[in-house]
């Protein structure tokens, strides 16, 4: 039959109570607090890891919004730089053909003005050599005969005339002013008398008649009236000749 030693278990209760308080009071609460404590340290860092989370993944969307802006505004600028180089090339072409064509024209202007000096100087040597070869054949005519051709011409002129322009021309001579017949070189004695009956009969007048010399008419003559004057002089055709080739060119 077992024997219980209640003092014995009293005891042993009592110190088991003791080292329970002990290890309650000197090591459970101490390792709690130290548990609680490491608990809220790592609450802690785990909410900074977060925070610095939350303020990475914040920075990053910035820095990809900044991108996007930087990338769109790269874009934007490349079709801006594009565009204005192509403004600025289709200007530089406009304006090379611009200067290529005024070139041009300026170049034609001056072929043509060269040309019509050309021409201009081409005539007017072509009329000089053909007065000088003119004058050359001229010698060789007979002066009777140079004589008969102008007063004919004179003829033709006069009769071609309306009746009341040849009566204006032997009204000027009416008062007893004598026609003045100026020739390039002397004409014939025997063609003085022949020329003012000539002359008379053309006019249906009675007039007297004064011979003059000017040998720049080079050749021909020219009736000098009070008020009018008729040339039938090379002097006459060579200026004409010289005017209308100036006009032309």
């Amino acid at each position: 039959m077992m024997h219980l030693d209640w003092w014995t278990i009293g005891l042993q209760t009592l110190n088991f109570a003791i080292l329970v308080w002990l290890l309650h009071r000197f090591l459970y609460k101490p390792v709690l607090t130290v548990i609680e404590a490491r608990k809220q340290e790592v609450q802690r860092q785990f909410d900074a890891a977060k925070a610095v989370e939350q303020k990475a993944a914040a920075e990053l969307a910035a820095v990809e919004a900044a991108r996007a802006g930087i990338s769109a505004e790269r874009d934007a600028a490349l079709k801006a730089a594009a565009a204005q180089a192509r403004d600025a090339a289709g200007t530089r072409r406009a304006q090379s053909e611009r200067d290529a064509e005024a070139l041009l024209d300026a170049a034609r202007k001056t072929l043509a003005s060269e040309r019509e000096r050309a021409l201009e100087d081409a005539g007017r040597l072509a009329l000089d050599l053909g007065t000088e070869f003119a004058q050359r054949l001229l010698v060789e005519i007979p002066l009777p005969l140079r004589a008969e051709a102008w007063i004919e011409r004179i003829e033709q002129y006069l009769s071609a005339l309306p009746p009341a322009d040849r009566a204006e021309l032997a009204h000027q001579l009416a008062d007893g002013t004598a026609l003045t017949i100026v020739s390039a070189c002397p004409l014939p004695a025997a063609t003085d008398e022949q020329w003012k009956e000539r002359l008379c009969h053309a006019l249906g007048a009675s007039f007297s008649v004064k011979f003059e010399v000017e040998p720049a008419l080079i050749a021909g003559v020219e009736l000098h009236f009070p008020t009018a004057i008729l040339r039938f002089s090379w002097q006459d055709a060579i200026a004409a000749a010289r005017t209308e080739l100036a006009r032309h060119g």
